[in-house]
């Protein structure tokens, strides 16, 4: 720890992540104001790093012709049981095409008809070749003038007076920790994968949907510094090819492979919805009925459409080619089994995240969400990620006008040196691999897991309570041997206090909304008349306790601006 040196940096924004949130923040600060300074930090590289590290082969979120904002709004509440921030998924949608089209003028190539519009993947998406999404993102951000910190991982908020005032970190290649003042911080960190035990073990554990670097940080962060959070128990658990873990939408969109069971028969209308947690769903219930395995059949495919197929693969999943090709099949000899993912905890695609107003304010002044760890607006993907980075980013640039750098205590620095390096000083302790299997187990046998079909009863998620509570404790007892396995260890500390507040969330809910996401087998139905509403919570840190707080769903006419 002597060897450590502490670097001390200001800017006027930070932006925690380089995903596509904290990108377009950045840029659009920088275009709004080029003589604010921002700087974004990216545990890895921003070239490629997060969610879109391999590419994508669609723009999940765009409005085509035809297609309202309050038409999005309406999908998105159907498809997650009514209860979502009306107001957050209504001002995410006014955005949409805004940020599609920057990323045309980035340079994405975009797939265009005859007459020069875009294709339509559905009715809000449209089709691109995104391989390169990520690097022509980064480009754009160094083009813009914004800094760009890579390969730093941010381990906690700097809070002042109960004000967000920067962050630490630590470099993740070299013996530095860094000290960074700012007048304002955006959280675009990602949401949390790893928290569960994965769908394949061993030396493919990290071959799962959701980015495996993607570890929780940015929420572990916030409820550590007691921001309120919301939805954590709305989990996300995607229907995939099997071993693979490949999209499904390629082949269900795009090639309209038919949804079949182990018999050859279509099988979803039988289950009444065609939501998405009822996609998978139905495919959980003809397994456990003996009709399984299931499957995604494109076996109509032309030749033509087989390599079509394997191209849109390619630009965002090369797993599944490499193993037909290794197979020496064609995706039309027979039909992709299709299974559930481990669960994720991801405000992007579901919405747990920061409680946090239509500007993206959180409830710590100074701190701002965006992107998969911004709760309560599910299904916002690429373009409502950037979104979001917009909003947060143009208001941070108003908050920031007249205030100024504080001093920071020795003890506060000092508190945050200590608890990150401590780890290298130890000669005996548990390893980083060893407790985030650990946890992984505990949060697969009790709180509802792959092994257990993902179903949730409060006598085990109490057992869960409690392994986690003997689990966090051993975590001051872990070392490490250099600062790659320090960034391990802290990526498991960050998840157990996710993990912790996670299973609150799930017992406190008392009844089954999101099926398979959030299935209480003890309160196995719907119950609007009691829980249509939000579950929030807040920790408080020196008594090491997680309180829930209900928040009201206000229908978007009904709104006042604000639900802070």
């Amino acid at each position: 720890m002597n060897n450590i040196e502490i670097v001390n940096l200001k800017t006027d924004i930070l932006i925690i992540g380089g995903g596509a949130a904290g990108c377009y923040a950045g840029a659009r600060i920088k275009e709004e104001d080029p003589k604010a300074d921002v700087l974004i930090v990216d545990k890895a590289h921003i070239k490629r790093s997060g969610c879109l590290a391999a590419g994508i082969s669609a723009i999940n979120a765009y409005l085509n012709p035809g297609v309202t904002p309050k038409d999005f709004l309406d999908y998105v509440k159907k498809d997650s049981e009514g209860l979502v921030r009306d107001d957050l998924v209504y001002t995410l949608a006014q955005g949409l095409n805004k940020a599609t089209h920057w990323l045309e003028k980035w340079g994405l190539p975009f797939l265009k008809d005859e007459v020069g519009n875009y294709v339509a993947k559905g009715k809000r998406s449209v089709k691109i070749n995104g391989e390169h999404i990520k690097p022509i993102m980064a480009k754009a951000v160094e083009e813009s003038g914004v800094e760009v910190l890579n390969r730093v991982n941010i381990s906690n908020y700097i809070v002042v007076d109960d004000q967000v005032r920067g962050a630490f970190g630590f470099s993740v290649r070299e013996n530095k920790f860094y000290v960074i003042q700012a007048k304002a911080v955006i959280c675009a960190t990602g949401g949390a994968a790893g928290i569960y035990k994965p769908n394949n073990p061993g030396s493919a554990r990290h071959k799962m949907w959701y980015s495996p670097f993607n570890t929780g940080a940015g929420y572990a962060m916030g409820i550590r510094a007691g921001a309120e959070m919301t939805t954590f128990e709305m989990r996300f658990i995607a229907l995939r090819t099997k071993d693979t873990i490949s999209p499904t939408g390629v082949l269900a969109q795009s090639f309209k492979a038919k949804q079949v069971n182990g018999e050859g028969i279509e099988y979803q209308e039988e289950y009444k919805k065609n939501s998405t947690p009822y996609r998978l769903h139905a495919t959980l219930e003809e397994n456990k009925e003996g009709r399984g395995p299931c499957y995604l059949d494109v076996t109509h495919l032309s030749d033509e459409s087989n390599h079509r197929l394997k191209r849109a693969y390619l630009n965002m999943s090369p797993g599944i080619v490499l193993k037909w090709a290794d197979g020496e099949i064609e995706p039309n000899q027979s039909p992709v089994e299709i299974y559930g993912t481990e669960p994720y905890i991801v405000g992007g695609h579901s919405q747990s995240g920061y409680w946090v107003d239509s500007k993206r304010r959180s409830t710590i002044a100074g701190l701002y969400a965006a992107g998969d760890v911004a709760g309560g607006a599910p299904k916002k993907y690429v373009t409502g990620a950037m979104v979001e980075g917009e909003i947060a980013g143009l208001d941070a640039l108003d908050y920031i006008r007249g205030r100024d750098f504080v001093d920071l205590s020795n003890n506060l620095i000092n508190k945050e040196f200590d608890r990150v390096f401590s780890p290298l000083e130890k000669e005996e302790g548990f390893l980083p691999e060893d407790l985030e299997e650990r946890l992984q187990k505990v949060m697969d046998e009790y709180a509802g897991g792959i092994s257990t079909n993902y179903r949730l009863d409060e006598g085990k998620l109490i057992m869960a309570r409690k392994e986690l509570r003997r689990l966090k404790e051993d975590l001051t007892r872990a070392k490490a041997e250099d600062v790659h396995q320090l960034m391990n260890l802290h990526e498991v500390i960050d998840r157990v206090d996710v993990a912790r507040v996670l299973v609150e969330h799930l017992l406190y809910r008392k009844e089954t909304r999101w099926r398979c996401y959030q299935e209480r087998v003890d309160y196995p139905k719907k119950d609007d008349e009691n829980w249509f509403k939000f579950v929030n919570s807040k920790y408080n840190q020196e008594l090491d306790q997680i309180e829930i707080i209900e928040r009201e769903h206000i229908r978007l006419g009904d709104l006042d601006g604000s639900q802070n």
